[in-house]
């Protein structure tokens, strides 16, 4: 789902090596607390992130539940990785399904509060596990989300920048999720300006490799949409 500029491709998306029980923990983890980080965002209505303004206004037009939207969603963005000719990890499948699944058990146990300070609250707690939550899956080198992969395939194909690729898809999701009566507003700013910083500080810290040692890089992916 969830957002992502510059995108962590590493050539180790292998079931293989000593630490892949703690890799797949730390995958499923991490996706489920991203769908948790959704709801709370969510929940907040102070503006959702871009793809979730898309996916909030396909539930308001569809009556399904935002989780199911959502992995729907991720699915037909799965299928546009076929003429793309990316390849999928574990990860990329377990994307579409965990957080979809995780998103709608947290909405259906966190409220929505009254209190602007308690919707604040939310929005920041929101826009910082979500962070923790795309550094942990994507460190882990299984595979990226299918929005990401959609992004880097583009970015490929047409040779254009990650920058404008990223930024068209946004627009586009953003653009049509609100006239479909998503929610946008101040949380989708707060989200698209600190997530990418948050995530650069926190990837090194949780990414790890199939070696024994854990993998540094000192390029961190904005996150998935």
């Amino acid at each position: 789902m969830g957002d992502a500029g510059r995108v962590l491709q590493s050539p180790r998306r292998t079931l293989t090596g000593r630490r892949l029980p703690h890799r797949l923990i730390q995958l499923y983890a991490g996706l489920a607390l991203y769908g948790i980080s959704m709801a709370l965002i969510i929940r907040s209505a102070l503006g959702n992130m871009p793809w979730d303004v898309l996916h909030q206004g396909l539930a308001g037009r569809l009556g399904w539940s935002l989780g199911t939207v959502t992995i729907v969603v991720g699915a037909l963005v799965l299928l546009g990785w076929i003429p793309l000719r990316q390849r999928p990890g574990v990860g990329t499948v377990s994307n579409v399904v965990v957080i979809g699944v995780a998103v709608d058990a947290a909405l259906a146990v966190v409220p929505a509060p009254s209190s602007l300070a308690l919707r604040v609250g939310l929005l920041a707690a929101g826009v910082l596990l979500n962070a923790v939550a795309t550094a942990a899956y994507i460190g882990v080198h299984l595979g990226p989300g299918p929005r990401d992969g959609l992004m880097t395939g583009l970015v490929r194909r047409t040779g254009g920048s990650v920058r404008l690729v990223r930024t068209s898809i946004e627009v586009a999701v953003v653009a049509t999720g609100w006239l479909l009566g998503g929610t946008l507003g101040i949380g989708t700013v707060v989200y698209a300006v600190a997530i990418g910083p948050l995530v650069q500080v926190l990837l090194p810290r949780l990414s790890l490799s199939p070696a024994s040692t854990p993998t540094r890089t000192a390029v961190a992916p904005l996150p998935p949409g």
